[in-house]
């Protein structure tokens, strides 16, 4: 590699999954880019390719991040989870399962994206977090009731441009309701803390 070259790029190991990935990359390279262009990773969409629609969301340490505005580098020894790895085996995790049951995508294109955003919407909000539109925002309220309101304002960083937003929060309340009942929790299907929120269903 010529000088000019290394001073460009960068060796790196990404966590993806429970998985590491060593290559180099241009210091530009975003972790979008990384994902589905050097690792074949192709679940996370680009869409916008400008943090506005949210297809490329995926979870960094448990918390929502937009793929497309993460720089690679910047995402070493962190914990990386996409679509492909929200399922435990053979297993959809509840959010996977609940947009399938109750129709919460039509072309499907968003739908990883939205998947990641709902698993860690689930855990931010059992964890208390609230939102613009939660009345009692003191830490001694606790988590608020997980109305429609509620998931819409918490999703609302994820674009479908299909309209298939009323199935999609039906999905979230769902999913909500059987992760709180005892079914897999978002942070045992993504290796996330419960303090920090962490198969692709459809592509």
């Amino acid at each position: 590699m010529d000088p000019a070259t290394s001073s460009t790029h960068s060796p790196i190991t990404l966590n993806i999954n429970g998985e590491k990935h060593a290559l180099s990359v241009d210091h530009r390279t975003t972790l979008l880019d990384a994902l589905r262009e050097r690792l074949d990773l192709t679940g996370t969409k680009k869409g916008c390719d400008q943090g506005q629609c949210g297809a490329c969301t995926v979870l960094l340490d448990g918390r929502r991040a937009v793929s497309c505005l993460q720089l690679a580098v910047a995402a070493e020894g962190r914990e990386i989870t996409t679509i492909e790895g929200v399922a435990e085996g053979d297993r959809l995790h509840p959010v996977q399962q609940s947009f399938l049951d109750l129709d919460g995508f039509q072309c499907g294109y968003c739908t990883p994206g939205q998947i990641c955003s709902a698993v860690a919407v689930i855990e931010e909000h059992a964890a208390g977090w609230p939102s613009a539109v939660t009345d009692d925002v003191r830490p001694e309220a606790g988590p608020p009731p997980l109305t429609a309101d509620e998931i819409r304002e918490r999703m609302s960083g994820n674009l479908c441009r299909c309209g298939a937003y009323a199935s999609i929060v039906q999905a979230v309340e769902r999913a909500a309701s059987t992760v709180r009942s005892g079914g897999a929790s978002a942070v045992e299907s993504t290796q996330s803390t419960p303090s920090a929120p962490s198969k692709e269903a459809v592509a």
